[in-house]
């Protein structure tokens, strides 16, 4: 659905709201997961891709003329070296779907986004429940950004990577 440009918004209320009227019954939690899969996937497939066609048709051709099937060229030359490649927008594809969960409230689906505005509701201090929604989604973000670029870091200085 995402490589037509949908937005994940209306891919929930698609999934939650269409589908029922088309005979098919999914949980709050199936629509968030088949959602994100839908979004996530388009965007992983095409880092991949990428880091597949930055790899130059020599590597191939080397690999092959040492010996080595198509499989094993595949497996320990041409995917190593695009998985590093691809690592960056890989990172930046898992920060971006962790954010996009934040959508998931109006499927009901309990995330922080549902449990701010149910405290909203309850108390009436939003300006308190926003900012630990930003809080939350720091201390949960922060800690995955700084590990992804250490070990984007740690590829690069290895001399696997650009």
């Amino acid at each position: 659905m995402s490589c037509f440009s949908v937005p994940s918004l209306i891919q929930l209320f698609f999934l939650y709201f269409g589908l029922p009227k088309l005979g098919i019954f999914l949980s709050s939690e199936a629509c968030g997961v088949l959602g994100l899969t839908f979004l996530g996937g388009s965007y992983m497939a095409e880092a991949f891709r990428s880091g597949l066609e930055a790899i130059p048709i020599s590597q191939t051709e080397s690999g092959l003329s040492l010996g080595l099937t198509k499989w094993q060229v595949l497996r320990y030359i041409i995917i190593p070296q695009a998985a590093v490649i691809a690592l960056p927008a890989f990172s930046a594809n898992v920060i971006f779907l962790i954010k996009e969960t934040s959508v998931f409230s109006v499927v009901a689906l309990g995330d922080l986004m549902y449990v701010a505005k149910g405290l909203i509701g309850l108390y009436y201090k939003t300006d308190e429940a926003l900012f630990m929604l930003v809080i939350s989604y720091l201390l949960i973000l922060l800690p995955i950004s700084l590990i992804l670029g250490l070990i984007e870091r740690k590829v690069r200085y290895a001399g696997l990577g650009n």
